[in-house]
């Protein structure tokens, strides 16, 4: 581009986030392109509305789930150099590892930490601890935690997937995970503003996560900037920029090159980052590569992911046969919105790729009492029944203990229930929630759908909300 349409590009990225933010009560927003050599980054409004501090190009943010696109390029970085292996159990590394089931943490191998295919039921398991044994006591408590299913049998996203992959990094390098973040990736990558903690995000321009009020909609400060350290390699801790993360992804498109020019993950390994691993078949739950979601759109492949903190939402999206990464993050929940409507913008204005709709046929009359019943997760109900021809989704959440409560409640905001969510059905084991548009699923926000799956004597084993799978009881 030259630079009167890079100007166009950048003040059409701007309306089209002033456009959304400001009848939505988004506080603030970051988004970031990279394209063909070309770089524009796009702020908008208030960092934090408690102290009025502004946006700017250069305010950090948590990372979130993104962080676990990190975390894999740091296993691989290992297997690259022979002190990992993706197919041996983890326990040949953590022979402490033990869960709730015996026998059943012996069967999970390295490769099922990064594709989310190893079963352990710990997604809402919050042990609040600090330090460098902060990891080390995840793991102990994963002992009390059981498992959804046989690894590799299926796919459910897992935050403690991830963390034990952390521990295991720490185990063999000797180096904290904060400490091998740094080392292994922001440094050579060139993320000169990332860090791994409060401490260090306070002494720069920070952006914190926002709420809205129940009463009057608008935009309040969390109660809690980061979650536990526990969850550090989950995407609990990691902070930095949009400019920083553009270089991130940039380091995997050009085949595990960082812009520094320096070889920060090999070719090979950085293929087999994108490569398929697991596809559940439903449109809900995308593709999965190591550590990367493959999320199709029309004819072009987006590799992605997003990071929810508390309050706050972030992704960075990688296009290899497009040469282009985008990274956005939002002070609001609501925010992945606008990050679904700019990646489609991009994709349709910019590089021309049209995403057709999801759903072309007529809803289905289906028979609903496969699906009845109640599934369970850690810490997590949801109760299934049909009410007035539809499905009546009730999910409730179980603490363990009150500090699981009080963590799970400062991340969502206060909020531990939600009223009972109808469905209507799509196709034979697939829901979308009543009072949405088809279109809407589309594009990112297909993560709304509901699947069930494994039908066994006349019911479903398995329900699929958000990519994580809870399991008939």
């Amino acid at each position: 581009m030259n630079d009167n349409e890079l100007r166009t590009f950048e003040d059409r990225m701007r309306e089209l986030v002033a456009a959304f933010c400001e009848p939505n009560n988004v506080p603030g927003f970051l988004a970031g392109v990279h394209h063909a050599g070309e770089q524009v980054v796009v702020a908008h409004g208030t960092a934090n509305v408690a102290t009025d501090a502004p946006m700017r190009a250069d305010t950090g943010f948590l990372f979130g789930s993104v962080t676990k696109v990190m975390t894999t390029t740091l296993v691989l970085q290992q297997v690259d150099r022979g002190v990992l292996d993706l197919d041996t159990p983890v326990v040949s590394y953590l022979p402490e590892l033990t869960l709730a089931v015996p026998g059943s943490a012996e069967k999970i191998l390295v490769r099922h930490l990064l594709s989310h295919t190893n079963g352990i039921d710990a997604d809402l398991y919050f042990p609040d601890a600090k330090g460098r044994d902060a990891l080390k006591t995840y793991v102990e408590g994963l002992a009390t935690c059981g498992t959804l299913f046989e690894p590799g049998e299926q796919l459910s996203y897992s935050n403690g997937g991830m963390i034990l992959a952390g521990r295991l990094l720490e185990v063999v390098t000797g180096l904290t995970f904060p400490e091998l973040l740094q080392r292994d990736i922001y440094t050579p990558v060139g993320m000169r503003h990332s860090s791994s903690s409060a401490e260090q995000a306070i002494l720069r321009s920070t952006a914190v996560g926002h709420f809205p009020d129940p009463e009057t909609l608008t935009a309040e400060p969390t109660a809690v900037f980061t979650l536990p350290e526990t969850w550090g390699p989950a995407g609990g801790t990691p902070i930095g920029t949009v400019a920083d993360l553009l270089a991130f992804g940039r380091t995997h498109l050009d085949g595990g090159m960082a812009p520094t020019g320096a070889r920060v993950l090999s070719a090979e390994s950085t293929a087999l980052m994108q490569e398929t691993s697991h596809d559940m078949a439903t449109p809900n739950v995308p593709p999965m590569g190591l550590g990367w979601v493959r999320y199709p759109f029309g004819d072009a492949t987006v590799l992605a992911m997003s990071g929810a903190s508390p309050g706050g939402v972030a992704i960075l999206c990688v296009l290899p046969e497009h040469d282009l990464v985008f990274a956005a993050f939002g002070n609001t929940p609501d925010a992945i919105l606008l990050q679904d409507q700019l990646l489609q913008w991009l994709l349709k204005d910019r590089l021309g790729v049209e995403t057709p709709a999801l759903f072309t046929e007529t809803p289905q009359e289906i028979d609903l009492t496969p699906y009845v019943g109640t599934y369970r997760s850690n810490q997590l109900r949801v109760d299934v029944r049909i009410a007035d021809g539809q499905l009546e989704e009730h999910v409730t959440y179980e603490p363990a203990d009150a500090s699981q409560e009080r963590i799970f409640a400062d991340f969502a905001g206060g909020a531990t229930s939600a009223p009972p969510q109808r469905y209507v059905p799509v196709r034979p084991g697939l829901f979308a929630p009543v009072g949405y548009p088809p279109e809407t699923f589309d594009g990112y926000l297909r993560l709304l759908l509901v699947s069930y799956h494994d039908v066994r004597d006349g019911q479903t084993r398995f329900r699929n909300g958000g990519g994580r799978l809870t399991r008939r009881v």
